[in-house]
């Protein structure tokens, strides 16, 4: 059987072992410790690596990847497991998305050992994580009081990430580029596929997200004959291949008239906005045919601001460009 080493340390087939990576202290010299939870079957077979908290204020991923723990689902048949509940425990512990310094470790990637706070997170996974897995997934959450519909989002020119979505199912699998400085990126140029998991909002769980995300991990687990059984996907998958977002036009209180999920026409009256006296009302109507994707939350909106996300399938007409 092939030697798994994570982070310096060498898992034998059957241990569960509990690796941390001290990456800095804080100014009051405690010292924090990022800490990964590595399975390895008696069975050889892929790792397999689970990564959540990139962003320290997206709980709903790391509750997917606490579930999976907590039931046993990380003790594969075959196989090893790579979980990482939180990436970022600087910004979990401060609610923010980014670490203390204001950066975000998902463009601070492939880092440097010596580098900002940011950059030396992104670092210990470049160099600690990503050379030692065959496969990933990266979840996250929508930004600050802006949900995402339970999706996955890769690269589909590439056979195997296609491979990979697949067997996840969630209901919607986006067509996404890799944003400069990810680890997504980084982990594709040494040849590893990481898909990303995106599902719910910041600080806010989302426990629909959280079973998708749960429910398509396991999938992914059985495509990769790392386990026997997986629960069936409930809803057919829609590839998006094109996005549009719906903006708001004037400032004011945004009222949608749809969910996130919802397939929407084109023309379609999709919600309004209006002052907070009752003197104005401005009706919301779609540009495009496609499915809400992403859904603002907030309803207090200024000119410009983001109000839904609409993504397009094969089904749908075009009748927007993306953003």
């Amino acid at each position: 059987m092939k030697e798994v080493t994570i982070a310096g340390t060498s898992i034998r087939p059957g241990e569960f072992k509990e690796v941390n990576i001290n990456i800095a202290r804080l100014p009051s010299r405690t010292q924090i410790d990022t800490p990964i939870y590595v399975y390895r079957a008696p069975v050889d077979g892929p790792v397999l690596a689970l990564t959540a908290g990139m962003h320290g204020d997206e709980i709903n991923g790391m509750e997917i990847v606490r579930r999976i723990i907590d039931a046993g689902h990380h003790k594969v048949l075959r196989g090893t497991t790579v979980c990482m509940p939180i990436i970022n425990v600087y910004g979990f512990l401060n609610y923010s998305r980014e670490v203390p310094d204001g950066k975000d470790v998902n463009r601070s990637f492939p880092g440097s050992k010596s580098g900002s706070l940011a950059s030396r997170v992104a670092w210990h996974l470049t160099h600690d994580i990503i050379p030692f897995i065959d496969a990933g997934i990266d979840f996250h959450t929508g930004g600050s009081m802006r949900t995402n519909y339970p999706q996955v989002r890769c690269v589909m020119q590439e056979p195997r990430n296609v491979e990979l979505a697949n067997a996840f199912h969630a209901p919607f699998t986006i067509d996404s580029p890799f944003r400069p400085h990810s680890l997504r990126q980084t982990a594709a140029k040494k040849g590893k596929n990481i898909i990303v998991y995106e599902g719910g909002e910041s600080l806010r769980m989302d426990f629909q997200a959280i079973e998708e995300g749960i429910n398509g991990t396991l999938r992914l687990m059985k495509f990769l004959n790392m386990i026997d059984e997986a629960p069936k996907a409930k809803v057919p998958s829609k590839i998006v291949w094109n996005s549009s977002w719906i903006r708001a036009r004037t400032a004011g209180i945004f009222h949608p008239h749809i969910q996130a999920g919802d397939l929407i026409d084109k023309g379609q009256l999709v919600g309004s906005i209006t002052d907070p006296f009752g003197e104005f009302r401005e009706q919301i109507k779609s540009p495009v045919t496609g499915h809400v994707v992403g859904l603002n939350n907030n309803p207090v909106v200024n000119a410009g601001d983001a109000l839904m996300h609409v993504g397009m399938d094969d089904h749908c007409k075009i009748g927007g460009e993306a953003d």
